[in-house]
């Protein structure tokens, strides 16, 4: 049933209503706009256009079909109705006659499908929320269990410095703990009611709007009707949110299938989380972590895509608006789907600690260490720098670790080199010196650890 019909005298070809038609996807809508007529229908009671019984007869009749869909989602695709609004209407009017006609005064779809999508918003950004919390909650875990595990850290790909695998973990924790906020932003920010808008210039009718508002669960309605009926901001900042934490989790994935692969050895994965390869027995592979960088430019092209939507649209509504759901659907679920995944997999995710710290000792990453020392003894750092890159230059040629070095050729390079060096290259000494605020040291660690805890548990309170 279209909404639109009086005004033509010729059918609708069907090769436009198949391109015009937005049922196949906004269906995903039905509740909110079942709830979204709810309450409608009781603006317009306490409006004085319907009486008390029609008012009852549509909540009625909306709350029934509520139930139909919570039992069968995909109910409305057994129709040929073109978008929700009008399955919506049409199903009512099948119950309930003449009645049902009376719903939609006051109102346009421009209105209902910003409310629509505005509550979807919600619910699924709370759900999405959750799924966050529950990744966070995992990598602090898994920073629990390797808080003594130490590793190289790397700049460039190349080993640098040694670190501790929780100050790796904490590092992703202190990236979600800002998506989360970014997430709480952009909700804040939905937090207004279109309802009442009309098509762009507000409604002809009494409406109380700010009662509206609250009975849809907003603190205050939209102040502007053309503004509210064309705004997809909140598209956009969640989106964008999504993209970015996506690229979190992605960088955190490209990390993983890093340090699990032969040549670091440093994580080890479950079975539960693997996958093998049809032609290679050997083979162990970290399928999981590479769908999730894999599903991040998926999401960066749904942010894209909705940007170059609405780029270009004059005021108010616009049918290009209604290429703002397929995209933005899936990137809501992507990104919930995604988080839940890895808050999934992450208990199966081991670290080999023997060969961490094998990999930590090698590669000369105690050489910044080496030239902290020279600067106690006096020497400015720009020189100890110098002299201790001489000094790896040494050993690298020797084909030793740099605290392998005889005490005698280090005094070669620097006199004022002692017994004590041996003590400052290891990588207790060196991860005990970068105890300032944010540091690897185990004492930073454990206070950032306990911190992040307890910021965690205040979320749940």
């Amino acid at each position: 049933m279209a909404m639109w019909g009086g005004r033509f005298t010729e059918a609708t070809l069907a090769e436009f209503r198949d391109f015009n038609d937005s049922l196949s996807f906004d269906y995903q809508l039905a509740l909110q706009d079942i709830e979204a007529s709810r309450a409608w229908a009781a603006g317009l009671l306490k409006a004085g256009i319907i009486n008390q019984g029609e008012a009852q007869q549509l909540d009625a009749g909306l709350a029934d079909l509520s139930v139909a869909i919570e039992a069968d989602p995909k109910l409305p695709l057994q129709t040929q109705e073109e978008d929700i609004h009008s399955w919506v209407e049409a199903q009512l009017t099948a119950k309930l006659g003449d009645v049902a006609k009376k719903l939609h005064t006051g109102r346009s779809r421009n209105d209902l499908v910003a409310t629509d999508l505005r509550l979807w918003t919600r619910l699924n950004a709370g759900h999405v929320r959750q799924s966050l919390l529950a990744a966070i909650k995992a990598l602090l875990v898994f920073a629990e269990r390797a808080k003594t595990a130490v590793m190289p850290g790397f700049t460039h790909l190349q080993r640098a410095q040694p670190v501790l695998v929780a100050h790796w973990a904490l590092a992703y924790v202190e990236m979600f703990k800002r998506d989360l906020g970014r997430l709480d932003d952009a909700v804040a920010r939905l937090d207004s009611c279109p309802l009442g808008c009309g098509a762009l210039a507000g409604t002809g009718v009494a409406i109380d709007r700010h009662t509206l508002a609250q009975r849809l669960g907003f603190a205050l309605p939209a102040a502007n009707s053309l503004d509210a009926v064309s705004d997809r901001d909140y598209v956009v900042e969640l989106s964008a949110a999504a993209s970015l934490c996506m690229t979190h989790l992605s960088r955190l994935s490209e990390d993983v299938i890093f340090f699990c692969s032969g040549e670091a050895g440093f994580f080890k994965l479950g079975d539960a989380i693997s996958s093998g390869s049809s032609l290679m027995p050997q083979k162990k592979n970290p399928d999981v972590f590479e769908l999730l960088r894999g599903k991040t430019g998926r999401v960066l092209g749904h942010l894209v895509a909705i940007i170059h939507v609405i780029k270009g649209l004059p005021l108010a509504y616009n049918k290009d608006m209604q290429e703002d759901k397929q995209g933005f659907f899936d990137l809501m679920a992507t990104w919930q789907q995604s988080l839940l995944v890895l808050a999934t997999v992450l208990p199966h995710l081991s670290v080999n600690e023997a060969q961490c710290r094998l990999a930590a000792e090698l590669g000369y990453s105690n050489a910044t260490d080496l030239a902290d020392y020279l600067v106690a003894k006096g020497i400015p750092f720009r020189d100890a720098h110098e002299l201790s890159g001489a000094l790896v230059l040494k050993a690298s040629a020797a084909k030793v670790a740099l605290e392998a070095l005889p005490l005698a050729e280090m005094q070669q390079v620097c006199s004022l080199i002692t017994e004590d060096v041996f003590a400052a290259l290891t990588i207790e000494a060196g991860l005990a010196k970068r105890n300032a605020y944010g540091g690897t040291s185990p004492e930073q660690v454990l206070a950032a650890l306990k911190q992040s805890q307890l910021w965690f548990d205040s979320l749940l309170v």
